[in-house]
Formats: structure tokens, C-alpha cells, sequence
């Protein structure tokens, strides 16, 4: 890989980073690869490729035994490379325009029950600081259905208490108002008064103003969405949850369970950010699902 494709590959990182809004995650898995496909490239220049060419290396990766939303994702991260490349004009053509990826088998997001949500929010352990701020963040998740990187984005401006609303930053930075729960906001409020405080003893916390970070940790720096996650995974395995769960399986339950209460699907996909319908619609299907089991375990003749 020449100098060049270095400097494309920077610059495509700070393009996903700061116009697409992509997580620290998927940036790394797009950029790992395109390394992988320059390297395949050896001695031709990215820049100089066809369609034939990049039909060439989807033929050899399929040599390889990727499940195909690795496959997807690849063939995703080949596509948004030379759009990018297209758009800064390095390129005089798009080469990937007509790259198309395999259909993705269709799966039912996996999602917890109102009781499972309480039996989780019932375990953590809120005598300490830190520990009342993730009953906090939990609270927060369950309510409003946000992202784990929209919650730990979070600033003070962001918050509008009084009215039970906070403005979220999703996918390609677009703005919303999610709504909280009494409940939630109770315990957000005792955070905010209390417990915020002490988390980082020894440390300049500093004044609260509108872009001071909701969310902190010991350090009093912006918590990170990684601490958020473990924090479910230790309380899931201490009491020994048969599911695997994480940040976005709250979102999911949160969706489901507004479905199942006859919300309007227009509503749900306006408090999830999704840009599309047909991404909210998989919930009624969840909802079906779910009635059904119930219904063939509660009925005496099913």
C-alpha cells in the first residue's frame, strides 16, 4: 500500500467519523476492510479499477467461509470507499456503483420482556456513585430506546427535564426528541443532584453548562459506550439471564413493547430515529411472534 492510499484511507475514516456518523465499531470494520481489499489490489492503484476488477475480488472472497452479513458488509464498505473517493473527486467514475450485496437472511431482533427489563434494573446495585448512575443510564435505555452511543452523547443542553424530553444526535447526526418516564426522570434528576458529583473524587468535575457530558466516569471524563455494555453484561450473568444482552436488545424490547401496546408504527419510528418505515415494521412482526407463543403456551386447546 503506497502513501497515497494511506491518505485515502485517513480521510475516509474522518468522512465516516464526521459526516456519516458511524460508531468507533463499524469505522474499524470498514476500514479493516478496505486494507484488506488495497492489499489484494498489490501492484494496481485503487484509483484505477473497473467493475470487472471488483467482481474479480467478490469472487475471491467468496473462497472464504464469510457468513454473508460479513460478505454484505464488505461489499458495503468497498461501495461507500469509492463514493467517497467519487465525491472528493479523486476518481472520474464510480467503479462500485452497481456493486450489489447478497441478501441478508432476515432475523427477528432478539428482545426482553417488561419483566425481564425490571428483574435486570432491580440488580444493580445503587449505594454507590457509579452504580446509581447505571441504574440511571438502564432507566433511560428501557424508556426511551436509544442508542447506546445516542445515550453516552449525551449533554446537559440536550436536556429538557421539565417537559420529560431529551434531544438525541442518531445516524448521520439527524436530531430528535425522545420522551422519558416519570420514573426515568425521577432517578435522572437524583443523578443529576447527587450522585454526579462524587464519581470522580480527586478530579476537576468543573461547572455543568450545556455541553459539559451528561455521563461521566471516575476519571470525569464522557463515559464510554463500552463501560455501558459491560455494565449489563456483569448484572445479566450475576443473575444468570438465559439471553445474551445488550444496549440494543433494550431498544429492541422498548420497540416491541410499544408495538404491543397499539403505538402508532409512525410514532415508534419517530422516537427511534429510523429513516425509513420499513425498519420499524420488523417490530410488528416480533409483536405476531410473541402473541403466538403466548397464545400456544395459555390456551388449553392450541
Amino acid at each position: 500500500m503506497n502513501n497515497t492510499e494511506k491518505e485515502y484511507i485517513e480521510s475516509f475514516k474522518t468522512y465516516l467519523s464526521v459526516e456519516k456518523n458511524f460508531s468507533n465499531h463499524t469505522i474499524k470494520a470498514y476500514e479493516s476492510d478496505i486494507v484488506s481489499y488495497i492489499l489484494w489490489l498489490n501492484d494496481v492503484s485503487c484509483t484505477d479499477v473497473d467493475f470487472n476488477k471488483l467482481r474479480e475480488y467478490l469472487h475471491f472472497i467468496q473462497r472464504f467461509d464469510y457468513k454473508k452479513t460479513t460478505i454484505a458488509r464488505k461489499i458495503a464498505s468497498i461501495r461507500t470507499f469509492y463514493k467517497f473517493l467519487f465525491r472528493e473527486r479523486y476518481i472520474d467514475s464510480d467503479p462500485a456503483i452497481s456493486l450489489s450485496a447478497p441478501k441478508r437472511p432476515k432475523s427477528l431482533p432478539k428482545f426482553l420482556t417488561p419483566e425481564e427489563v425490571e428483574q435486570i434494573l432491580n440488580n444493580v446495585k445503587i449505594d454507590t456513585p457509579a452504580g446509581f448512575r447505571n441504574r440511571v443510564i438502564l432507566e433511560l435505555l428501557w424508556a426511551t430506546g436509544m442508542r447506546v452511543s445516542e445515550l453516552s452523547n449525551l449533554n446537559f443542553g440536550d436536556l429538557n427535564i421539565e417537559e420529560n424530553e431529551i434531544r438525541v444526535f442518531g445516524k448521520g447526526a439527524k436530531e430528535r426528541i425522545v420522551l422519558i418516564s416519570d420514573r426515568a426522570k425521577k432517578y435522572l434528576t437524583q443523578y443529576i443532584s447527587s450522585a454526579r458529583s462524587l464519581l470522580a473524587p480527586g478530579y476537576e468535575i468543573g461547572e455543568i453548562n450545556d455541553s459539559s457530558p451528561v455521563f461521566i466516569n471516575s476519571t470525569a471524563y464522557r463515559l464510554q459506550n463500552k463501560t455501558i455494555r459491560n455494565v449489563i453484561k456483569d448484572i445479566v450473568e450475576k443473575i444468570e439471564l438465559p439471553k445474551k444482552v445488550t444496549p440494543h436488545v433494550f431498544r429492541h424490547s422498548f420497540a416491541t413493547k410499544l408495538i404491543e401496546n397499539g403505538a402508532d408504527l409512525r410514532v415508534v419510528q419517530e422516537l427511534l430515529g429510523h429513516a425509513g418505515i420499513s425498519n420499524t415494521q420488523i417490530y410488528t412482526h416480533i409483536s405476531l411472534k410473541h402473541m403466538k407463543d403466548v397464545y400456544e403456551s395459555a390456551h388449553p386447546h392450541s
